[in-house]
């Protein structure tokens, strides 16, 4: 089989997280069956995607006026940073629209076996933005490096007047505890609420 245009393609969407071969060769193949204008219009939005879009100078998360939609909210309650590993994150939880503070994008999670230290995230900007801030809510993956990275920032804000929390974790609304691992059991257990 020789490499072709569509081959790169199928190539270059698999590259892409969470879509393997076959829904790269899905998504080439469904472009070449549409209208050339979709083409035309992802080309386009790709090509300026970099030039369009860059870091809020205040949370680092993604936008295309500095600062962000977020930061430049005057209703949004600036005494609450969520702390998120990346700007996706923050994303998801501005969909759910229950949080109306503002944010933090750490830009990873401490990981010493990929060379990831403190030193690589933006945790002396969180500092500088502790002002007046009351509260750091730590919106970490419940993960071995989302609950390092978690126990780091509660040692380093220890001397500072804020309150830490961290997201609960547990049992998800309509899930079985048939099917649910240990680890997730675990901490529905000690996360548990009074009724």
């Amino acid at each position: 089989m020789t490499d072709n245009a569509l081959d790169r393609l199928v190539t270059l969407f698999s590259k892409l997280p969470g879509i393997g071969k076959k829904s790269a060769a899905r998504i080439a193949y469904h472009i070449l069956d549409s209208n050339p204008a979709l083409a035309a219009s992802l080309a386009k939005e790709l090509s300026g995607l970099h030039q369009a879009i860059r870091r809020c100078g205040v949370c680092g998360g993604f936008t295309e006026a500095d600062p962000c939609f977020v930061c430049s909210n005057p209703a949004r309650d600036k005494s609450i940073i969520c702390v998120v590993e990346s700007a996706q994150d923050m994303r998801i939880i501005e969909e759910g629209r229950e949080f109306s503070g503002v944010y933090h994008v750490l830009g990873g999670l401490i990981a010493p076996l990929e060379g990831v230290s403190p030193a690589d995230l933006s945790i002396s900007k969180l500092i500088n933005r502790l002002g007046s801030v009351n509260e750091i809510i730590l919106a970490l993956n419940p993960t071995v490096e989302g609950d390092t990275t978690a126990l780091f920032l509660q040692k380093t804000l220890k001397d500072y007047p804020v309150e830490i929390s961290r997201l609960a974790s547990g049992m998800p609304v309509g899930g079985n505890i048939g099917y649910t691992d240990k680890l997730t059991l675990s901490r529905s257990f000690r996360g548990r609420v009074k009724v």
